[in-house]
């Protein structure tokens, strides 16, 4: 029911809707109305008008993964985007915040402190904590691009991967079998780190994932419109 929530606009659905969808895919009612009410008490969704709605913090969840989606990348002139870390003896808990804002941005880790990618994607705007310990550059590395991407990502195991959750999703025929395949495809294309198209293997299935997975999105559309038509 999250996976369905998050890829619904607006992020609200009745709750007859929600019980005629899951029927569909094989859960009885009452065993949805169980995990509905779970999912109230952890902060996950909130209810208004035998509707349920996913809670603000997974609001902005759900925005972050629209836009991991359907990233905005640009001409690739060779730069890379590189942020060093200039500050130490940080606390851990602000130590992982640091690493999970750079993850986000797609930067990987050359070493300790020191993380790159190629400058094609719009520059986040970084928090101030991390304005305040870090310094950004643009470098231009005399290492073989492609070579250098590969070092930093592990590309041949996310092609790998991709590939088997692209051939699963074009398979798969059972309501129950395809959330659950398109549920992994989204986790999968948000560590896309959406490099140029020159440091890529050949024939990269990140596109074809990505639009493979909006195919579905549009099908759970369909399903919700045909079931909110029939409850």
């Amino acid at each position: 029911m999250l996976s369905l929530l998050l890829g619904a606009h607006p992020a609200e659905i009745p709750v007859r809707t929600l019980v005629a969808v899951a029927e569909e895919h094989g859960v009885s009612g009452a065993t949805l109305r169980v995990a509905l009410s779970r999912m109230v008490g952890a902060g996950d969704l909130v209810t208004q008008d035998a509707s349920y709605r996913l809670s603000d913090r997974l609001l902005v969840r759900q925005e972050r993964q629209d836009r991991e989606l359907d990233p905005t990348t640009r001409p690739w002139d060779g730069a890379w985007h590189q942020v060093v870390v200039t500050t130490g003896g940080r606390e851990a808990g602000r130590r992982q915040e640091l690493r999970r804002e750079l993850l986000d941005a797609r930067l990987a880790e050359l070493r300790e402190g020191v993380w790159l990618r190629p400058d094609n994607l719009t520059r986040p705007g970084w928090s101030a904590a991390t304005r305040a310990d870090t310094t950004t550059l643009l470098c231009h590395p005399e290492e073989d691009p492609s070579g250098l991407a590969a070092r930093l990502w592990p590309l041949d195991a996310w092609q790998a991967q991709a590939t088997r959750l692209l051939r699963a999703l074009r398979e798969a025929s059972e309501p129950a079998t395809r959330i659950t395949v398109a549920a992994a495809a989204v986790r999968h294309l948000r560590t896309d780190p959406l490099l140029p198209d020159e440091v890529l293997p050949t024939d990269w299935a990140g596109p074809a994932l990505r639009a493979a997975y909006a195919d579905y999105r549009a099908e759970l559309a369909g399903l919700l419109g045909s079931s909110a038509g029939r409850s």
